[in-house]
């Protein structure tokens, strides 16, 4: 039996060994030289992408100038007097769950409550959002087309095994970069171009895997440069930020450094992060701007962990232990903006998803498990959702929020 299944199995090893021999790495330009990661820019601009875990004096000034913006905005309108509370929305990753955060949303503009976010950051499913969330309820309609009308087929095309483990991914996202390029228009982006203007911020997390760190994107900054290839890099930043590894090919971004062209590795920002507002290291107290200052952030998950029969199985297990990690790194990613809110005087209110959500997920980006998920976020919104003022477990406690109960998709 050993003989045979040796007969069998060896040619087949043979062949997987020279495929791999024959299969270099997949064409790109060079990586940027670490000792020049200081010195990038992108489209000739080299202001509009920080690394997201460190202050430097780009993302301070641009800071002041925002504030500048908005200020000669208002004045020019006719406000007099201290500017009105700035509100920051943080949406996270969390893939098809991402349906929560658009239903939310929409039900929020329903409520009638729903204010005009001063800033709004993203990462994954969240970056897709952001810049619906970001421009207004005039935008509803989209949010609410792509997280209940989209099908897998406008998400991902998946490889054959061999293509997907001799290549970059086990899936083609190019589904989903249509998908984005159907949505993210040229006047879209005219649209956000005008918002920062105003003195507004929408910025977007992805994760450089040649630096290992993560990458924070101003947006805003990108559309208002009026650079020819604008529009096709957010694009792409939207994209990369939604790239999961192995599951989907990284983005390669084209920039510049010493004279050089290069190119960046962008995954998806939750291999940084699951949500992110701003650097711990960049201290509001300390600007000498006075204003209310109010923080929501959206996790497109349940806060507790979900309980599971793990088969003892190698994918299974390996499987498993990842989701754990992510869950873990998004409440750990809660304690620090909550840590950094306290820090400098800024209102924390968490949103998520509730834990009694209970519609099966038969497969990725499953239209009847969005479309129930979304209606459950629509409905939480619309009647008033209960913010929770902590995170999960703070104080030996879980917040109000984790808790609230989801209404039934037939009402």
């Amino acid at each position: 039996m050993t003989h045979l299944l040796r007969r069998i199995f060896a040619p087949l090893a043979i062949a997987a060994v020279l495929a791999l021999s024959a299969c270099g790495p997949l064409l790109r330009l060079p990586p940027v030289p670490q000792a020049q990661q200081g010195d990038v820019s992108v489209l000739g601009l080299s202001d509009v992408r920080h690394w997201g875990d460190e202050v430097t004096p780009q993302m301070v000034e641009e800071g002041f100038a925002s504030y500048r913006r908005e200020r000669d905005y208002a004045a020019a309108n006719g406000h007099r007097g201290p500017l009105p509370p700035a509100y920051y929305l943080a949406i996270s990753g969390g893939g098809e769950n991402g349906a929560f955060g658009a239903g939310l949303l929409v039900g929020w503009t329903a409520a009638g409550t729903r204010p005009s976010f001063k800033l709004v950051t993203g990462i994954s499913t969240g970056a897709l959002i952001a810049p619906f969330a970001f421009l207004g309820p005039a935008h509803d309609p989209e949010l609410r087309a792509i997280y209940t009308q989209i099908k897998p087929k406008d998400v991902l095309e998946r490889r054959w095994l061999l293509s997907g483990l001799l290549g970059d991914a086990m899936a083609s996202n190019a589904p989903l970069y249509r998908t984005i390029q159907r949505y993210v228009t040229p006047a879209l982006l005219r649209e956000i171009a005008e918002q920062y203007e105003r003195g507004r911020l929408l910025l977007v997390a992805t994760t450089d895997l040649d630096a290992g760190r993560p990458l924070i994107w101003d947006i805003g900054k990108i559309a208002a440069s009026g650079r020819p290839g604008a529009l096709e890099l957010v694009q792409k930043i939207l994209l990369a930020s939604a790239a999961i590894p192995v599951a989907f090919p990284p983005v390669m971004i084209d920039v510049q450094a010493g004279g050089k062209r290069y190119q960046e590795m962008n995954v998806d920002g939750g291999a940084s992060a699951q949500v992110f507002v701003y650097p711990p290291g960049l201290r509001l107290g300390q600007t000498g701007i006075t204003r209310e200052r109010r923080l929501y952030v959206i996790r497109n998950a349940p806060l507790d962990p979900q309980w599971a029969d793990v088969t003892r199985r190698t994918l299974s297990i390996a499987g498993r232990a990842t989701s754990s990690l992510i869950q873990t790194q998004g409440v750990g990613d809660l304690y620090r903006i909550y840590s950094v809110s306290q820090r400098d005087g800024v209102d924390f209110n968490l949103a998520s998803m509730p834990e009694n959500f209970d519609v099966p997920l038969r497969y990725s980006f499953d239209p009847d498990y969005m479309n129930a998920l979304f209606e459950v976020g629509y409905r939480l919104g619309k009647a008033g959702y209960p913010w929770a003022k902590v995170p999960p477990g703070y104080g030996g406690t879980n917040p109000a929020a984790a808790r609230a109960v989801a209404p039934s998709p037939q009402g």
